[in-house]
């Protein structure tokens, strides 16, 4: 059974683990830079496009801070949370490929510019560059750690796939799916950290449960912020788009956190739209 907690909260900010970890990420982009270098011009064409495009490098930042958490002084997780970084955007690369996506961090997907086929093919290239690094650092456990969420991560995408088609998804589904596709590298970026420090296994655990329960707030949040922000006078439409942006089930979550709207201003409609009913069982309009 699931607790429902509402996502209005104080104002919060991840300033700190971001000063905390600022030398250590400045040689992780450095590391970033240079390891998309490419005598393939277009490598790093596609590769900077989605790199330099923003984003929050909470990842790496995980990887770092738990690492130094764990009282870890050598140079090893530079590399590390350089390698989750690559593997976070070679999964982008890969998803918009496969969502038709159009935009990605306020820029056109790399694939609207580049095609298809280059944007998979870079993506592979990453994480091609991510398991060298991971090799460099000389850990087994390490690279244990990330060549699973690897392949967990993949299953979670074609889980997701099985999932869109099935308004009927349950929320066990539905959270099984996003252990997958995003959880899964919340928790192995901060598993890497005491494992290079070669911590006790009860703490390499309690970091990797750390990261998970993270990188599932993290996609529900998400996922109800980009969802939220539709306009609100087209409720079937937020409820159809839910289904085919891989959130078959994400009104469960809704229901609670929806915003009161007046019946004047489409309340009405806002609530139907949220209702756990499948939208098989409704009525056309």
């Amino acid at each position: 059974m699931a607790v429902v907690i509402p996502f209005e909260s104080p104002s919060l900010s991840i300033g700190r683990l971001i000063d905390l970890v600022a030398p250590d990420m400045d040689r992780v982009n450095a590391t970033i830079l240079s390891r998309t270098g490419s005598e393939v011009t277009m490598i790093p064409e596609i590769a900077n496009h989605l790199i330099t495009s923003g984003g929050k490098r909470l990842r790496p930042m995980l990887t770092l801070a738990m690492a130094r958490l764990m009282g870890y002084a050598g140079d090893g997780h530079v590399k590390l949370a350089a390698a989750v970084e690559f593997m976070h955007t070679a999964t982008l690369l890969h998803d918009d490929v496969v969502d038709e996506s159009e935009m990605r961090r306020g820029r056109l997907a790399a694939r609207m510019v580049w095609g298809n086929e280059a944007s998979v093919l870079v993506g592979d290239f990453l994480l091609g560059q991510a398991f060298k690094m991971m090799v460099e650092v000389g850990s087994l456990r390490a690279l244990e750690i990330l060549s699973t969420a690897a392949a967990i991560i993949a299953e979670g995408e074609v889980m997701q796939l099985a999932a869109a088609k099935n308004t009927a998804t349950t929320e066990d589904e539905y959270l099984s799916v996003i252990r997958g596709k995003t959880a899964e590298l919340f928790a192995a970026a901060c598993e890497v950290g005491p494992a290079l420090g070669s911590r006790p296994k009860d703490e390499q655990s309690a970091c990797r449960s750390f990261g998970m329960n993270l990188g599932i707030a993290f996609q529900l949040v998400t996922t109800r912020s980009t969802t939220a922000a539709r306009p609100r006078s087209s409720a079937r439409m937020l409820v159809t788009t839910s289904v085919r942006a891989r959130s078959p089930c994400l009104w469960c979550y809704l229901t609670a956190a929806a915003p009161r709207v007046s019946a004047s201003s489409g309340g009405a409609r806002w609530r139907t739209a949220m209702s756990p009913t499948p939208i098989s069982n409704r009525r056309s309009r």
